[in-house]
């Protein structure tokens, strides 16, 4: 397989989130032009607990741009410790026709919990809490690589995305499709053939992902990474869309579907988890969420794109 044209690991749009300072005390921000990152600043807690971030006491710190809807950098403290996290306060959100109940934190928050349910650790800790713009989704900040100072060696990296020259797919990657890359060229869009990202299909299709996009996975130490943007979620119609087509139409692999009987007994009525997301979302989504569940336990496949709309989002980061 000759050298790929890589699209950057985890943000396809090979940029880092612009964080613009705010007026504690100014109306909730709106489109702002782009600034330059802030530094590491204070010393931070790392896996941030539920309790931490809904207790703690949450300052912000600045908008991060180039979202559709207000997304605020900030930090919480709690107990001498502090940690960086993301709020996205309802206020802020802009209202979609085809989502029309609830709001986008609560499905930021519904995913979180079946992310943790399924014990795949794929989500950043989620919880919905008041801030110093209302009730919103708070999230623990996920550092890339390198930015908390320490030494990152490249293999620690994950590769997950690429763009390739050959019509097939290399070993250890899966075609997702052709892309024009401008001036007439044509490539290979490629995702890694590795079972994290193969268990985030899954959990994808479980919750009805309808933009799952490259700028949605991110980095982190160790090799990990972490999931993000879960808002257009749960919808009770099918409208999966995601750049994580490689496995559509394959067999699940045998943790996944265990994992799915587990998650089938949790949804049940009297469940403490259905029970979390009545809170959360609707009668009529979590019922599409139970059928969802239970069609991937009858065929036992990766679910393919219907064909009734665009399989992948646009744009893809």
């Amino acid at each position: 397989m000759p050298a790929p044209e890589r699209i950057p690991t985890g943000r396809l749009s090979a940029m880092d989130p612009v964080v613009e300072p705010v007026e504690p005390a100014g109306p909730l921000p709106g489109p702002a032009a782009a600034q330059e990152p802030p530094g590491p600043g204070p010393e931070r807690a790392t896996g941030l607990s539920d309790a931490f971030l809904a207790d703690g006491e949450l300052t912000v710190r600045g908008q991060i741009t180039g979202a559709s809807n207000a997304v605020l950098y900030c930090t919480v403290e709690r107990g001498g410790r502090t940690g960086a996290c993301v709020y996205k306060p309802v206020a802020g959100e802009r209202p979609l026709w085809d989502f029309p109940d609830g709001t986008l934190a609560q499905r930021e928050v519904a995913a979180y919990e079946i992310s943790r349910a399924c014990g795949w650790d794929l989500i950043p800790t989620t919880v919905l809490r008041d801030g110093p713009y209302g009730t919103g989704m708070v999230q623990e900040w996920i550092e890339a690589p390198g930015d908390d100072g320490a030494d990152t060696a490249e293999d620690e990296i994950p590769e997950l995305l690429a763009l390739v020259e050959d019509e097939e797919p290399g070993p250890g990657w899966k075609a997702v499709g052709f892309a024009e890359t401008g001036q007439g060229r044509t490539a290979l869009l490629v995702h890694a053939d590795d079972p994290r990202l193969r268990r985030l299909a899954v959990l994808d299709a479980v919750i009805n992902n309808g933009d799952r996009k490259g700028g949605h996975l991110l980095p982190a130490a160790g090799g990990r990474f972490f999931a993000i943007d879960h808002g257009v979620t749960f919808n009770a119609e099918d409208k999966l869309r995601t750049l994580l087509w490689g496995w559509a139409g394959e067999p699940l692999t045998d943790e996944a579907l265990k994992v799915l009987r587990d998650l089938q007994k949790a949804l049940e009525a009297a469940a403490p988890l259905a029970a979390r997301l009545a809170e959360l979302i609707t009668d009529a989504e979590i019922e599409a969420l139970r059928a969802r569940v239970a069609g991937l336990l009858r065929t036992g496949r990766h679910p393919e794109p219907s064909g009734q709309w665009p399989a992948i989002p646009w744009p893809p980061v």
